[in-house]
């Protein structure tokens, strides 16, 4: 509700749309976190493949954000998702980002697999078609410091599980771990943002929290992601690009 993301069923789509606020850039710079894009394209391709999955609750696997250069720091941003391939057990959607104007911002995708737990299901009703119009909390700190997600570190953070962060098979968001990731790359590179973010997520954040760590070389970086509560076990990888 704090990112502000209106969501819609547009024919075989699923649309959101929200208002980008300061407290959503990457620090030190002016430009919208590419891990809230990321949560967006999360939140939007999870609704989609709800339609295909319910009442079997979704987990993300695969989540993509790459955009043609920094993300603005004001205006809004649409982001479109639709599904390329709806299997028995795992879906894939595609999102095409763009601004309020409609001028293209970049691409996503996500995978998601069914939760391996037989007991979680998803709330009757729960579809892209059932969401409506919320009325949103605004975001009233930057986006990590409401997470808790802090910088341990050069190339390190840390994300608390928190009651307010999971998802519905009760492990920390896959948004989040986004952050996570963010966090760790950007703290290398002071007053830089990320332009691609691409993460496979290996396992859920179960305990927490959830620590990222970033080696980057010459714009690129490599993260991984680990539970430190459940013996450091890596849940997710990522490979992220870095822009001045």
């Amino acid at each position: 509700m704090e990112l502000g993301l209106d969501v819609a069923r547009d024919g075989d789509e699923v649309h959101g749309s929200a208002a980008i606020v300061p407290e959503m850039w990457a620090p030190g710079t002016t430009s919208l976190r590419t891990s809230i894009l990321a949560t967006w394209v999360d939140h939007v391709c999870g609704l989609a493949t709800i339609d295909v999955l319910a009442p079997r609750v979704p987990v993300t696997l695969e989540l993509d954000v790459h955009l043609y250069g920094p993300a603005p720091a004001d205006g809004s941003v649409r982001a479109a998702a639709r599904v390329l391939k709806a299997g028995r057990t795992v879906v894939v959607c595609a999102v095409d980002l763009s601004d309020g104007a409609g001028e293209p911002l970049g691409i996503g995708a996500a995978s998601f697999m069914v939760a391996p737990d037989p007991g979680v299901a998803l709330p009757d009703g729960v579809s892209a078609d059932a969401v409506r119009r919320v009325d949103h909390r605004p975001l009233t700190e930057p986006f990590a410091a409401r997470a808790g997600c802090r910088r341990r570190a050069p190339g390190v953070a840390e994300l608390p599980r928190s009651a307010d962060g999971l998802n519905a098979a009760g492990t920390v968001n896959g948004g989040l771990i986004a952050l996570a990731v963010e966090e760790a790359a950007l703290s290398l590179a002071p007053g830089a943002t990320l332009t691609s973010l691409a993460l496979r997520y290996l396992r859920p954040v179960r305990i927490g929290p959830a620590v990222a760590t970033a080696e980057v070389r010459a714009g690129l970086g490599r993260v991984e992601v680990r539970d430190a509560g459940s013996g450091d076990r890596p849940v997710a990888t990522a490979t992220t690009r870095i822009q001045r």
